[in-house]
Formats: structure tokens, sequence, C-alpha cells
């Protein structure tokens, strides 16, 4: 059995007066405007002493959230042990990188000069074992539901929805999956964490599961057919809301109105000249789309900057199943494990994730959006090490949430930074133990989420949304 593992560290309570300045610029339930934001920051300013930056809060408009499927290996990617045993250490080594004093992997050299742009948390931790439900505590900051889906906690791009977030008619919260021929149903379907859980299935995301590498990548019919004119649309759109009346006479549902909601929104839409192009990449130079590689991945995450560039909120990418048979799929490198991550899964993430940081610093975009790339666990500090019912091979590394590493750019972020440490084998934090939950604080604090904000379930009862505690040293 695992060892308990330590519970980050809080950096303190609240100033009273600076929360109560920050709840009067009236977010409560109806959502946050430019001019309430922009009144928010300015009475922070004015504090004496802010204990967080007040220029941090709300700095971030949009989060592109790249969540590696799996669980990346912390000590062969970005907390490398080259001073341990063969048997902890593996088989790459570390580089030095634009920032003096960190190295990463060699694996990852685009990354290696794009580090003074960086915060790598090498000490996050939390103890649950299993993928599908430790996702929940990387997506929502919070433990999964015991059963049900639908009563988890919900995912940051749905409580931003629920907040008013966005520019309709482009949906607010989005998540790329895309499903190919190797997928596991188990991470695409029943990974928690993933939707608006309690907060109703109107504000679930639109999931895009078409692979965008493909040459017939299309999402949903976000475009009309030639034979159908604008006016002929609305004729139909009518002809649907006249039923939809007719079938709201006979029975209510969440269910329902989500429906509703979700076509609502797909007409609209087909009615705007421009929301349509959103999600359609030929439009993207050639020369852009393979700087971000031509793999579904990439392809993914140009997606992701074409949606938050025109207003979506917040975009999960999730590592896609490349459709290889007859190897580990996502990042569960429980065989093969320096094999796969040299050839199939760091050489993709390298090159996306460094495109991003370029491609939105020349758009002048990198500053108002953050980035967060993480898994929901790491892997063993030892090659063939057994800690789950998966085990490991003798060249694989089993899921081991005692400690891992994520990272965060952009949005407010202190860049060439490293937050935390791991032990001599990578196995716990020895310094500066991070949770999830006060990860995904940051996250709200960056993008101008009320601490310790309380929304209403179904049944009414206020529940709080991230109970944690922003992390003072990840922000500028």
């Amino acid at each position: 059995m695992p060892r308990p593992v330590p519970h980050a560290s809080r950096i303190g309570t609240h100033l009273p007066n600076r929360r109560d300045l920050l709840r009067a610029g009236g977010l409560g339930l109806a959502g946050l405007g430019l001019p309430d934001l922009l009144r928010r920051r300015a009475l922070a300013a004015d504090l004496p002493t802010p204990e967080l930056s007040a220029g941090t809060f709300g700095r971030a408009k949009a989060c592109i959230l790249l969540f590696m499927w799996g669980g990346p290996a912390q000590q062969d990617t970005w907390d490398l042990k080259p001073l341990a045993p063969a048997e902890i250490r593996g088989e790459f080594s570390p580089i030095s990188t634009k920032v003096p004093g960190i190295h990463i992997c060699e694996h990852f050299p685009q990354l290696a000069q794009r580090t003074d742009k960086l915060s790598i948390v090498r000490s996050v931790t939390h103890g649950d074992v299993n993928h599908t439900t430790a996702t929940s505590y990387l997506l929502t900051g919070q433990p999964p539901a015991p059963t049900d889906l639908r009563a988890d906690w919900p995912h940051i791009g749905a409580v931003l929805s629920r907040l008013g977030r966005g520019r309709a008619p482009l949906p607010p919260f989005v998540s790329m999956r895309p499903k190919l021929e190797n997928d596991v149903p188990r991470f695409v379907e029943q990974s928690h964490g993933q939707s608006a859980g309690w907060l109703g299935p109107a504000l679930d995301p639109l999931s895009i599961d078409a692979n965008p590498a493909a040459a017939d990548y299309r999402v949903g019919d976000f475009q009309l057919p030639a034979e159908i004119s604008v006016d002929r649309l609305d004729n139909r759109r009518k002809l649907l809301a006249d039923v939809n009346r007719q079938l709201e006479a006979h029975a209510k549902s969440a269910a329902l109105g989500a429906m509703d909601h979700h076509v609502e929104r797909a007409f609209e839409i087909l009615n705007s000249a421009t929301a349509g192009g959103a999600f359609d990449l030929s439009q993207e130079p050639v020369e852009m789309r393979a700087r971000y590689g031509l793999n579904p991945h990439g392809q993914s995450v140009l997606q992701a900057r074409r949606l938050v560039e025109r207003g979506v909120p917040l975009v999960t990418v999730f590592w896609p199943s490349d459709g290889i048979k007859n190897v580990s799929v996502y990042w569960d490198t429980h065989s093969r494990n320096f094999i796969d991550l040299k050839d199939r899964l760091m050489p993709p993430a390298d090159q996306a994730f460094s495109a991003l940081l370029d491609d939105l610093s020349e758009r002048g975009m990198l500053d108002e959006t953050l980035i967060v790339w993480t898994g929901e666990f790491g892997r063993t500090p030892r090659v063939g090490q057994r800690n789950s019912d998966a085990g490991a091979g003798r060249d694989g590394r089993d899921h081991w949430p005692g400690c891992f590493t994520s990272v965060l750019a952009g949005g407010g972020v202190r860049g060439g930074h490293v937050h935390g440490s791991s032990d001599r084998h990578a196995a716990y934090p020895s310094s500066n133990p991070v949770a999830p939950v006060d990860l995904v604080a940051t996250a709200y604090h960056l993008l101008g989420v009320e601490p310790h904000l309380t929304l209403p379930d179904a049944q009414g009862r206020p529940l709080t949304i991230c109970p944690g505690t922003p992390i003072r040293d990840l922000l500028m």
C-alpha cells in the first residue's frame, strides 16, 4: 500500500477587507462581465499589501487545458533524477534549458527553449490510483462522486459557462476528445470531472470526437447545405420551437432542457457568419498547421487556439489515442515506457505545446490565455513496480499519484520558475506539496472567479466550487 501523501500547505487566511471588496463586485450568480472584472481589479489594486498579486486576478480571459490522459511519468519528462539508481532514473537524460538551473528531458527539446514562459510544478500530489476517478481532482479540484457522473463537481469550464462567460454563439466550454481506432472506452466515457456535474447537463461541454487531423474533419453540421437558405433555416427553427413547447406541456426534465439549449446554440452557430468558421481548420495556413504537428493532438491544440481566439473561455484538449494497435494507449505506459515516450508521446506533445506558446505570443494572446499541462497522476518511481491492479511490465511504470508534475503558462503565470520538488526518487514531494484543489484554485484566481464561490445544486443547496487556495508562488 502506498503511504499517505502530505496535503498541500496553505497560504493562510485572506485579508477580510480584500475578500469583502472582491465580493462587492457583484459576481453572484449573474456572471462576471468585463466592466465588473475591471472594477474588481481596480479595487483589489488599492488594498494595502494584498495577499495575492492584484494584477493577476482575472488576468486570463481564457484557458486551454492540455490533459495528458493516462498519466505522464514525471521522472521521464519534467523531473528527471540522473543520480538515482538505474531502475529509478530510467533511460533518459536531462538537458539544460533557456533558464539556467532548470533541466527537463532530452525528448522535450523545443520546450527546453521555452522554459522562460513556464511554471513547472514538481510536487502535485493526491491519493487516487485509478484513472477514471483521479481525473476529477485535476479537472474540478474535488474528489469524484462515488457512482453517478452527474453528481460530480463541475469542470472549470462549466463554472465559467454558469457565470456567463463567453461570446455567443460559440459554446463557452469545449472538449476536444478525438475518437480514434485504439480508444479505450473507460477513458473517454467513464472519467470523472469532464462535465458540468451537478450544475446540470445544459452546461456540459460541446464534445468534439472527430479527428482534426483528418482530411474530412467536421464538427457536427455547423455548415448549411447549399439547398437550405437562411430563411428556410429560420422556418425550421420556429417549427422546432413549436414542437418543444408541446413536449414541455407533457414533461419537464433537465435532459430535455439541456437538449433544447444545445439545439438552440447549434442554430445560432449556423446563422452566424463567423462562428462556423471557428471549426474550419482549412482556413489556417499550411505552415501553421505543420507547426502544431499534423497529428490528432497537434491539430486539437490548434483548434483550441482558434476557439479561444474567438471568445471561447475554456477548451480542454484530451490526449487522443493515436490508433496504433498493440501498444499502450495514451500516456498509460505500463509497458514500452521508454519506447513510447521517446517515439510516440513526447515528440508531438513537445511540438504542440511549443507551437501554442509561440503562436499565442505572436498574436499578443499569451498574457491573457492560461495554459495548463497535466495528467491525472504520474508513474511509479521504479521501473516494473506494481502500485495498482494494472501493474507494470519489466519496461513499464505503473500508476503513481504520490508525486507528479503539472505545468502552467500564460495568463498571469510566473515564467522561468519551478515550484516544489520531489524526493530523490520522484516518489513524494520534498518541498511545497501541491494538492490539486490549490492548483485549480490558482486557475480560478487567474480567470477572475471569486474565491470560495458558491453555486446552488439541483436541490438549491449552496456548494463551494473550489475550497482551495491559489498558489502565490506561481503568480507574476
